[in-house]
């Protein structure tokens, strides 16, 4: 591999994923360099990362999602980065686009297709995010319960559009939420940069029976059979993680 593939390096975050790094990992045999910013799994997510001949591994406790993106793009050595999350499937066909790709952009967007254990599903809530960084024109930042990245510059949409496929389990898929949607309720309480979702979720008793009718109905999710109901549940169970701690957060003074 040469071209444009040599100047990009591929950054991973994990904490305890050892049902999804390998799958991840597999797909990144063209990369030079990997980097894999561990947040000290205590799983065997560091031992499988090893495996891979091409991959680094750094260990950062975590203090937040902005700053640990930071560090970890720091980390590469080449001039663009591939932020990728641990549940991330990169398509073979990537590599070709990525070769063709107009390096005087800031970055690329990639679509997603979600998939639940391997079932690729017609339709999700997963919005689309920039993922092949210039480093130079790049920052990240929180927002609620999760970073966002801030690019200086054009970006473009890519063609192959990734999958996200996370395979833990659906009791780590609810405690996940119980801290995120924590962090999201306090920002709906002070009213920052509310989009349109938000404001429904501040509702507090809509945005689950909402998110149930947008899923199930409206994306078609009830055709999907197990997949799709599994994708509707843990939804649904996210925003009535968030309006029980919205409610909890209008008691407090």
């Amino acid at each position: 591999m040469s071209g444009f593939a040599d100047d990009v390096t591929p950054v991973l975050l994990t904490r305890d994923e050892e049902a999804n790094i390998a799958r991840t990992l597999g797909q990144l045999a063209w990369a030079r360099e990997v980097v894999v910013v561990d947040s000290l799994s205590t799983d065997d997510t560091i031992a499988i990362a090893e495996s891979f001949p091409n991959v680094r591994v750094v260990q950062r406790a975590l203090d937040d999602l902005a700053s640990q993106w930071i560090f970890a793009v720091n980390q590469a050595k080449t001039p663009w980065v591939l932020t990728l999350d641990a549940d991330y499937f990169v398509p073979d066909a990537f590599i070709d686009e990525l070769q063709s790709l107009d390096r005087s952009r800031a970055g690329y967007i990639a679509e997603f297709d979600y998939a639940i254990n391997g079932k690729k599903l017609r339709g999700s809530l997963y919005t689309p995010r920039a993922v092949l960084l210039r480093r130079d024109a790049c920052t990240f930042y929180m927002d609620g319960h999760t970073q966002r990245v801030r690019v200086e510059g054009d970006t473009a949409t890519l063609r192959m559009r990734f999958i996200h496929d996370d395979r833990k389990s659906f009791k780590r898929f609810v405690a996940r939420q119980r801290v995120y949607m924590r962090n999201e309720a306090e920002k709906i309480r002070r009213g920052e940069n509310l989009n349109f979702a938000a404001r429904v979720r501040k509702l507090r008793v809509v945005a689950p029976f909402a998110v149930l009718v947008q899923t199930l109905i409206v994306k078609g999710l009830i055709l999907d059979g197990f997949a799709g109901l599994h994708y509707v549940l843990e939804r649904v169970v996210a925003e009535f993680i968030l309006s029980r701690e919205l409610f909890r957060s209008s008691d407090r003074p």
